[in-house]
């Protein structure tokens, strides 16, 4: 199977799932909470679930790069395969907790297990799609990220169905039996490249090589600017729909994950197709695919900060959401123009480390915004971060090469 011509598709298959459940099992506890106080006292002060929350977020963004850096030595279809096992039994075993101790220590490990699947995972998918077909193949896997992210928004539909337990119980043991069909069915590759005949390295050696590539930082930047709107999105859009529309949170939650949800899916598979041809044509094809996208969400941020009806707000949503999937589809694919594959899942690493902490930050700030009563203003003055970062992407970014292979020298930003 690993031969066929068609298994570079069927890895793509087989990681979506892999990257739904990643979101989908992060996200049900924001969305149960209500179910959880009951059980769990502690969980009615918003202090408390914010330091459940934010443990994730922070040990997930430090794991990040080691995770990268043991992604490029290892083989990544076990690395893959047990952290979906790990964070599959640490879902399960939440629906046993009986304090808030034991979902914060779990919630801690759920950290850690996760952050080792993005790198290992997408640089899988980059070694095996050359450039006609990367762009496509990265952002189809990213939509599995959206689709758990708008599924988790029903966390607290099923938890009430049912209970909050069983929901843990039912994703977990899910998981647990995915992560069997992978070991089954998944496959490792890399691509032979002139460092394969070389001695081992040393762990930090890869690490070395990236944070001494200049364009790399350019490309941390790019990613990590846009974050700070991405992560608002995911965790504030929500609340900015309640507030606005005056709606209860059970109908603005939903309306707006799946608004970003499907159009991010629909940004994915115009920017996708675009990147993948156009960078046969001109070598700077994918950035001018992802600095369409990213263009596209400033009137988004706009409109969003100053809209006040439905349609408007759906609108701007939307428009966000094809944007952000254009772009999400290209980073790892531009990360290929100027990173050898040996170094590119500790390169991706150090580049989520970047993003999650950007979402951290706005996170916490946008909480304090929307105490204050001004959400929708700084949804607004988001539009001139993104700004920034086009300027960036168009004006720094010159990659020699569709597909980076040799790890020796380091290209200059601009002739």
């Amino acid at each position: 199977m690993k031969k066929s011509k068609y298994y570079p598709w069927v890895v793509v298959g087989l990681l979506w799932f892999v990257a739904l459940l990643n979101y989908l099992d992060r996200q049900m506890l924001s969305t149960m909470k209500p179910a959880i106080q009951q059980s769990i006292a502690e969980l009615e002060s918003a202090t408390s679930f914010g330091r459940l929350m934010a443990v994730f977020l922070w040990i997930y963004g430090l794991m990040s790069p080691v995770s990268g850096m043991i992604a490029d030595r290892i083989n990544r279809k076990y690395l893959i395969v047990g952290s979906l096992f790990v964070w599959s039994a640490v879902t399960l075993l939440m629906g046993y907790a009986t304090t808030f101790n034991q979902l914060y220590w779990l919630r801690a490990v759920m950290g850690v297990s996760e952050a080792l699947y993005i790198p290992a995972g997408l640089s899988l998918i980059a070694d095996y799609h050359q450039s006609s077909t990367r762009s496509l193949a990265v952002g189809i896997h990213m939509t599995g990220l959206y689709m758990g992210q708008a599924l988790g928004g029903f966390g607290a539909t099923v938890a009430a169905t049912f209970s909050w337990q069983l929901t843990f119980h039912w994703f977990g043991l899910a998981g647990i039996a995915y992560a069997v069909v992978l070991l089954l069915f998944l496959r490792e590759y890399r691509p032979a490249h002139k460092a394969d005949n070389a001695a081992p390295r040393p762990f930090f050696s890869g690490l070395r090589f990236v944070v001494l590539l200049l364009p790399f930082w350019v490309i941390f930047l790019c990613f990590s600017i846009p974050s700070i709107p991405g992560w608002a999105i995911k965790n504030w859009l929500p609340t900015l729909f309640a507030g606005t529309l005056h709606v209860p949170m059970s109908k603005a939650g939903p309306l707006a994950t799946i608004t970003t949800a499907v159009s991010s899916l629909i940004g994915v598979a115009i920017g996708g197709p675009l990147s993948d041809r156009w960078v046969q044509r001109n070598l700077r094809g994918r950035i001018y695919t992802s600095a369409i996208g990213l263009s596209l969400t400033i009137p988004a941020l706009l409109f969003l900060g100053m809209g006040n009806g439905a349609f408007f707000l759906v609108a701007a949503a939307f428009c966000f959401g094809v944007g952000f999937g254009m772009f999400d589809a290209n980073n790892m694919p531009i990360l290929c123009q100027f990173v050898a594959p040996a170094n590119r899942a500790t390169a991706y690493g150090l580049m989520n480390l970047g993003g999650v902490f950007s979402g951290a930050l706005i996170t916490d700030f946008l909480g304090k915004s929307t105490d204050a009563g001004h959400l929708g203003r700084d949804f607004a003055l988001m539009a001139l971060v993104i700004l920034a970062a086009v300027g960036m992407l168009l004006c720094f970014l010159r990659p020699r090469t569709k597909d980076y292979r040799d790890a020796a020298p380091v290209f200059p930003l601009k002739k």
